[in-house]
C-alpha cells in the first residue's frame, strides 16, 4: 500500500499536463438516472452503452480526460449514496476504464467524496471531484458539510493514489454567511489538503466568471485551477488564457442539452479552439 501525504506524488497523467502546462480538457460523462433512482427509464446495459458511446466520442473529439458523475440521479443524496448506487457506477466506471485510454475522474453526487474514492480506487481512476469539500454550504439538499478530514484519512487507509478536485463556491449552493473567495481557495488547499481547485457557474452549462478564474488561480499559488461550468467553444480560449484546465459537459452535447448524447462535432470544436488559443 502506498502511503499518501496531502498532495500524492504518483505519477498522474493528468497532472503531467498540468506540469507541462497543457491545460487540459475533461469531458463529462453524464450518467443517465441509475435503476432505484426516480427518473431511471434504462437497465444498466443500456445505461452503459449510453456512457461509453459518450466516453468514446468525447475521446475521438480530442479531450483529455474524462469524468464520470451520475447527473441523472435527481434528486440527489446529500452525502452518502446507496449501496446499489456505488455499485452501478463501479460497473460503469470500469467500462469506461478499460474502453477508452484516457485519465478518468469520479464524482459522485452531491457529495459522497468516499464512495468516488472507493470507486477510484476500485477501477484505477486517477482524481474524484467533491463538491463540498471545505466548510459549509446551503443547497437543495439541505445543508452540506465538508468532510476532508475523513476524505484525506480514508484516502490513506485506501492507500489509492488518487487526486481530489475540490469545488469552491460550488454551484447550486449558497454560503452560510459570506466568504472571501481568496480566504476560501487558500484553506481548502492550505487546511483540506485539496490537490486542485474547481470554479463554477451558478449551475450547470452557466459560464464560469473569469473574474472569480483570476482571483482562485492567484490565490491557489501554484495549485490547478479548473474552470467547472459553462465552456463552450467560444468561451474556452479565454477560460484557459487564466485556468489551468477546464470541465466541458453542456457544450458537448447534442443541441447544447445536457441529457442528450455528446456530439462529436461540438467536442471537436471545443478542442480545437482550445488549442488555438494555447498556441496563439
Amino acid at each position: 500500500m502506498v502511503a499518501l501525504p496531502c498532495s500524492t506524488e504518483s505519477v498522474s497523467t493528468l497532472w503531467n499536463a498540468f506540469q507541462a502546462e497543457r491545460k487540459p480538457v475533461i469531458g463529462m460523462l453524464h450518467v443517465p438516472a441509475l435503476p432505484g433512482s426516480p427518473r431511471n427509464s434504462l437497465n444498466l446495459g443500456a445505461i452503459l452503452a449510453w456512457v461509453l458511446q459518450d466516453a468514446r466520442t468525447l475521446s475521438e473529439g480530442g479531450v483529455d480526460a474524462l469524468i464520470i458523475e451520475n447527473f441523472g440521479d435527481v434528486p440527489f443524496y446529500p452525502d452518502r449514496v446507496p449501496a446499489h448506487t456505488l455499485a452501478f457506477l463501479t460497473v460503469i466506471a470500469r467500462q469506461v476504464r478499460q474502453n477508452v485510454d484516457l485519465p478518468l475522474g469520479i464524482n459522485v453526487l452531491r457529495n459522497d467524496g468516499e464512495s468516488a474514492i472507493a470507486i477510484a480506487a476500485a477501477v484505477g481512476a486517477e482524481f474524484v471531484r467533491v463538491n463540498v469539500f471545505t466548510g459549509a454550504r446551503l443547497t437543495d439538499q439541505g445543508l452540506i458539510q465538508g468532510a476532508a478530514h475523513q476524505l484525506l484519512r480514508y484516502r490513506q487507509t485506501l492507500g489509492a493514489a488518487v487526486r481530489i478536485l475540490a469545488d469552491v463556491n460550488v454551484k447550486y449552493s449558497a454560503p452560510l454567511a459570506p466568504r472571501d473567495l481568496v480566504e476560501e481557495v487558500e484553506e481548502t488547499i492550505g487546511r483540506g489538503c485539496a490537490d486542485g481547485i474547481i470554479v463554477t457557474g451558478a449551475a450547470t452549462g452557466k459560464q464560469t466568471p473569469l473574474a472569480d478564474l483570476r482571483t482562485a488561480v492567484a490565490a491557489a499559488h501554484g495549485t490547478p485551477v479548473l474552470a467547472g461550468s459553462g465552456v463552450d467553444e467560444h468561451t474556452i480560449a479565454a477560460t484557459l488564457a487564466i485556468a489551468d484546465g477546464a470541465i466541458v459537459g453542456t457544450a458537448c452535447k447534442r443541441g447544447g442539452s445536457t441529457t442528450n448524447p455528446v456530439d462529436t462535432g461540438a467536442v471537436r470544436r471545443i478542442v480545437a479552439a482550445a488549442r488555438a488559443g494555447l498556441s496563439s
